[in-house]
């Protein structure tokens, strides 16, 4: 069984959905309906930008969805996934694809979450840090120990676990946690503190949102971030959508459920190799690789 994953933010690199606007006349159709909606050209940030320029977190999430969402409706049978998640922003990405909303109303409410993120990361300034070679648990039960806010966020691997928090305990953290055995407590350049209490301010925006979109009930089973397993009905969908931006990702869990749950094959969908290198670092004997317009 085929399972699609979709990239979140991260994942952007310049030049990216370039290949597509020039090689599918779906994919030109998209971006111009995009730029359109956006009411600026995110086309040419993509595709003549600079990193610096794809930085920024209200092009960066616009952009991370429309390269995965154009990629899988650029094919040109289409692809009907049996089950399917994404990473943070890709849940949006993936909802699209197995049609749960429309790709108009996916890309307005990629754009609204990345503007009151955007917001959101100003008024509480924080940011994340990759911990490796810890179990989860000693992460965990530091993280809890230390003044001021720093939680688990991303579950990304075994070995693996990215916190979030204010500025100042995420360094404390690191040092903690390098003292402890950590290989490496390393602080990203990201542009706030995903996936913790700091995003409180963003979720009613978001949620005001989500609440006035439609929604399908889905094609296959997502598999969301905040509980790690299958969902199909809309309710469920949009609450976890809601919740997931003060919530950790749980991808190790989500992988592990999908792999239980019969899938054999993991075929990412959007920009980088990410997820891919995950998902052979969660379970060796799966088979993992992308998605592009001459495959299926």
């Amino acid at each position: 069984m085929k399972a699609y994953i979709f990239p979140g933010q991260g994942a952007q690199f310049p030049g990216m959905g370039k290949d597509l606007f020039e090689n599918s006349k779906t994919a030109y159709d998209l971006f111009n309906i995009a730029n359109e909606i956006l009411r600026f050209r995110i086309s040419d940030i993509m595709f003549d930008g600079s990193a610096e320029d794809l930085k920024q977190t209200s092009v960066t999430q616009p952009a991370i969805f429309l390269h995965s969402v154009i990629l899988a409706l650029s094919k040109e049978n289409g692809i009907l996934p049996e089950m399917v998640a994404g990473h943070s922003l890709g849940e949006f990405s993936a909802l699209v694809v197995n049609k749960s909303i429309s790709f108009e109303d996916g890309l307005k409410l990629v754009s609204i979450r990345a503007n009151a993120m955007q917001k959101a990361c100003e008024n509480n300034p924080g940011t994340m840090a990759a911990v490796l070679g810890l179990e989860d648990n000693i992460v965990e039960k530091i993280c809890g120990e230390i003044n001021g806010t720093v939680v688990a966020a991303n579950y990304n691997c075994p070995g693996q676990l990215v916190i979030s928090g204010e500025l100042n305990s995420i360094e404390i953290a690191c040092e903690k946690l390098k003292e402890i055995g950590a290989r490496r407590a390393l602080v990203l350049p990201v542009g706030g503190a995903f996936h913790s209490p700091l995003m409180e301010e963003a979720k009613k925006e978001l949620e005001d949102a989500i609440n006035k979109t439609f929604f399908s009930n889905p094609l296959c089973p997502i598999y969301q971030n905040v509980s790690g397993h299958a969902l199909s009905t809309e309710n469920e969908i949009k609450e976890n959508l809601i919740s997931q931006l003060t919530s950790p990702v749980r991808w190790t869990q989500s992988i592990n459920n999908m792999i239980n749950d019969g899938a054999t094959e993991f075929i990412e969908v959007g920009p980088g190799k990410v997820l891919q290198g995950l998902v052979r670092k969660i379970n060796r004997h799966i088979e993992a690789g992308s998605l592009n317009l001459e495959n299926d």
